[in-house]
């Protein structure tokens, strides 16, 4: 019995480790994207999970075995001492240098995610209820981006369309292989420019300018959207 108690905790604290292919299947988990950024952000993003796998299965084994090991039924004794300086320190500096080991690479991605130098081309990006407007630098072209489907097809008055609440009338066109930087702020309140493909997430606040950049590998209809609440409209703020 106790056999099968511990093989089902295993079982179960492991099981989060085994879905990770399948969720990627499903699409539960992050994209790995079409810029090297994004490939990035998903390989930090496995290896801290793992990590977390395994100090959750270490953890939760140790207490558990603990449990079961020293249960009162098998006349187990609680110890009496009180304090232990060496358990202190270890479980001070274990958890420190487990932190600084997440820290260091995740701090090289951040750094890299924040580079907006030396780009090949300039997008300004400015968030509207409930739209994009979009201004390419060093060229006569600005546009706005508005849903693409209709207040009909919302009311179920039309056909929806295949792609219906997904794409956009003028999408943001982008070259592939180039560095792109974007300039993202907002006329109203404040939006979210988010393109999961693109690992590229950042606030459009009045009166502030943030900066993101990427370099897409391949051609392809990427999709995002607005992700902060923008007002009633929130859910047409779409890109692309």
């Amino acid at each position: 019995m106790l056999r099968r108690q511990l093989l089902f905790f295993i079982w179960v604290m492991l099981l989060p480790a085994v879905e990770v292919s399948a969720a990627e299947r499903e699409g539960w988990n992050l994209t790995q994207g079409v810029t090297d950024i994004s490939q990035k952000v998903y390989d930090l993003h496995m290896t801290i999970f793992y990590i977390c796998v395994v100090i959750g299965v270490l953890v939760f084994g140790v207490m558990f075995w603990a449990i079961i090991r020293h249960r009162k039924s098998k006349g187990a004794k609680p110890a009496s001492f009180h304090e232990s300086t060496k358990v202190e320190i270890a479980w001070t500096v274990v958890p420190f240098l487990i932190l600084v080991g997440m820290a260091i690479p995740a701090t090289r991605v951040l750094l890299d995610m924040e580079d907006t130098t030396e780009p090949d081309l300039t997008v300004q990006v400015t968030g509207s209820q409930w739209k994009w407007h979009y201004r390419y630098f060093d060229h006569d072209v600005a546009f706005f981006s508005l849903l693409a489907s209709s207040p009909e097809q919302i009311r179920n008055e039309r056909q929806k369309r295949d792609n219906y609440l997904l794409e956009v009338d003028q999408p943001l066109v982008l070259p592939v292989g180039r560095k792109v930087r974007f300039l993202i702020t907002s006329q109203d309140v404040i939006h979210s420019w988010w393109v999961p493909a693109f690992a590229v997430k950042k606030d459009a606040n009045p009166g502030f300018i943030n900066e993101a950049w990427t370099n897409i590998d391949k051609p392809g209809i990427y999709r995002g959207q607005c992700a902060e609440l923008c007002g009633k409209d929130h859910a047409l703020c779409r890109l692309w």
